[in-house]
């Protein structure tokens, strides 16, 4: 089995989301290849990280072996997007389930969102078919993306019926981040009656 964990990014993981975004992310934004741009980057998303504005993820296996990256940010009346969704070729096959299990249970259960929104792009044939099995929705479109929605309810049926993937997955969060999980999900739930 391939437990994983998530731990929030550091400086020292900007070499690594450099190459893992020219190696595998070929349907994301470009980034600049400069380290030092990369450290900054990742220096100021510390910031909003502070402040509970976005959470952005190493994907690791249980020996600490990096395996990819998600990022969950853009939270605004009960919903967040998630994406910055990479995982490593050479990722055990079961590590793209348990990251999404995992950023879902984080952002519906700690956080308190109560929907996902978040776009593909339409050449991201792979991806597009693994959210329509979770059953998210498309719910627009433009040329280039299409644009999703999924709800708690789905995210329940999907955890259940994955629920073996599930089990074992952890996230790492320094725990005076907590004080402002909280906040967030006050708020969420204030948002969501």
């Amino acid at each position: 089995m391939s437990n994983i964990n998530l731990r929030l990014i550091n400086k020292k993981d900007a070499l690594f989301i450099i190459e893992l975004r020219n190696s595998r992310g070929q349907f994301l934004s470009e980034i600049d290849n400069d380290l030092q741009k990369q450290e900054q980057w990742i220096l100021d998303y510390k910031e909003r990280e502070k402040k509970g504005e976005e959470f952005y993820f190493i994907i690791e296996s249980l020996e600490g072996e990096k395996l990819g990256s998600i990022r969950i940010y853009n939270f605004k009346q009960g919903s967040f997007c998630w994406g910055s969704w990479i995982i490593k070729e050479t990722a055990p096959y079961s590590t793209a389930l348990r990251s999404s299990l995992a950023i879902y249970d984080f952002a519906f259960n700690t956080l308190g969102f109560s929907k996902a929104c978040f776009q593909v792009d339409k050449q991201n044939k792979r991806v597009i078919n693994f959210h329509k099995k979770t059953g998210a929705n498309i719910v627009n479109e433009n040329k280039k993306e299409y644009f999703f929605n999924y709800f708690l309810e789905s995210y329940k049926k999907y955890k259940d019926k994955y629920k073996k993937y599930n089990s074992t997955n952890s996230i790492t969060i320094n725990p005076l981040l907590l004080l402002n999980l909280v906040t967030v999900n006050y708020d969420n739930q204030l948002n969501n009656l």
